[in-house]
């Protein structure tokens, strides 16, 4: 056999290794990633190297049927994205454009096109300032880049990156950032050649005015309860890197929350969403908003106790009884502060009776000294006793434990 036969044959086995195929599969990373792509939101993957965001990108690219162009921005000028000067016959009157380079002009002549900008956080300061443009604007020198354009980009801790830097406030402020962890499961089926299929999110075409309804009114809602909120540029500089609240980064928090309601995503998905448009922090107060947007009204289970639907999630109810108290605490009346006692006797026959020591406690200090004690407490007595002994038994037993632990160490 000679030499280029044996090459043949090795390209076949490489070609065999290289096919793989994919199938519908539950996948957090891959569903956010894919939601933040359909709403036309930069997209930061952050990821130790090898762990996969640029195989990830390519088989998004390969799902989707999008054309895909990879430009390594550390190894670029300013100038590859601000565009180079070209003067013209009459610079005083025509001006001196600037020219694009090739890669974008080549995504304008395709229309679509998934634009992967890798190894981000080995740009040096310069190349990030010029990629403010390409990025938020979508401009490459003088060239428009079409609306089916997807920008996605990733990065490795500055740890772990090459001669790496941090990414600059204004550049890392136009991301959604999200954290490539790898997924066992993911990996090992995929060496056996099957990967996990990126699927665009199927928004419900009736549902589009309610979701933009409720995103504006859950981001807005919070941010008037969280004015401190609305702009929060982070202290140290690697967190400068990363997602923080603004303007801007609310705009994109509220475009996922609409995306991710008229798609009906999970609560994690829309959770690494958030939390990468607006940082943790942020993201966690308006993921706990939305919760509460969700209570039922104090008001209407006040006038149907017997009927009360409360929530299931104990965190939930709990923030439900209290709302029903301190509705009668705004208004105490004997006709309201019985109703409420009916709402605490609906939870004990629906749900965990150690949630209703709080709120039982807080209606009684309410009573007015010519209210008599409805029935209905009656059965909540030793329920709420029960729970207070219990809960005392516990401190007790706490304490015994760190006065052993303490004599122990003498």
């Amino acid at each position: 056999m000679s030499e280029l036969s044996r090459l043949a044959v090795a390209a076949d086995l490489l070609s065999l290794l290289r096919t793989t195929t994919t199938e519908p599969r539950p996948d957090e990373q891959l569903e956010a990633l894919t939601l933040a792509v359909a709403a036309d939101l930069p997209v930061l993957l952050w990821g130790e190297p090898g762990i996969g965001k640029t195989a990830a990108l390519t088989q998004l690219a390969d799902s989707l049927g999008l054309p895909l162009t990879t430009v390594i921005a550390s190894v670029h000028e300013p100038s590859d994205f601000s565009g180079l000067p070209i003067v013209g016959d009459d610079p005083a009157v025509q001006g001196v454009p600037m020219a694009p380079p090739q890669w974008a002009v080549e995504l304008v002549r395709a229309g679509r096109g998934l634009l992967f900008l890798d190894e981000l956080s080995t740009a040096t300061p310069a190349v990030q300032a010029a990629l403010l443009r390409v990025v938020l604007e979508r401009r490459v020198g003088a060239l428009q880049l079409p609306h089916g354009v997807r920008i996605v980009a990733a990065a490795n801790p500055r740890a772990s990156a090459a001669d790496g830097w941090e990414l600059s406030p204004p550049l890392a402020n136009r991301f959604v950032h999200l954290y490539w962890v790898h997924d066992r499961d993911v990996v090992v089926r995929g060496l056996g050649g099957v990967w996990p299929r990126a699927q665009l999110p199927r928004l419900d075409p009736r549902r589009l005015p309610e979701a933009v309804r409720f995103a504006r009114r859950a981001v807005c809602g919070f941010l008037a309860a969280r004015p401190t909120l609305i702009h929060r540029l982070p202290s140290t500089e690697t967190r400068r890197g990363g997602a923080w609240p603004s303007p801007r980064s609310w705009e994109a928090a509220l475009t996922l929350l609409a995306f991710g309601t008229a798609a009906d995503v999970s609560r994690e998905v829309l959770a690494l969403l958030v939390r990468g448009a607006v940082g943790d922090g942020p993201g966690l107060e308006l993921l706990a908003h939305l919760d509460r947007m969700d209570l039922p009204d104090p008001e209407a289970l006040l006038a149907a106790p017997s009927h009360a639907q409360l929530p299931e999630r104990g965190d939930l109810r709990q923030a439900t009884l209290e709302a029903v108290v301190a509705a009668v605490g705004a208004r105490p009346e004997r006709a309201r502060w019985e109703a409420a006692w009916a709402v605490l006797v609906r939870a004990l026959e629906t749900g965990a009776p150690d949630l209703l020591v709080a709120p039982a406690t807080a209606l009684a200090a309410l009573r007015r000294d010519d209210w008599e004690v409805p029935d209905s407490v009656d059965r909540l007595a030793g329920v709420i006793g029960l729970a207070r002994r219990a809960d005392r038994s516990v401190r007790r037993a706490a304490a015994a434990g760190a006065g052993h632990i303490a004599g122990a160490a003498r």
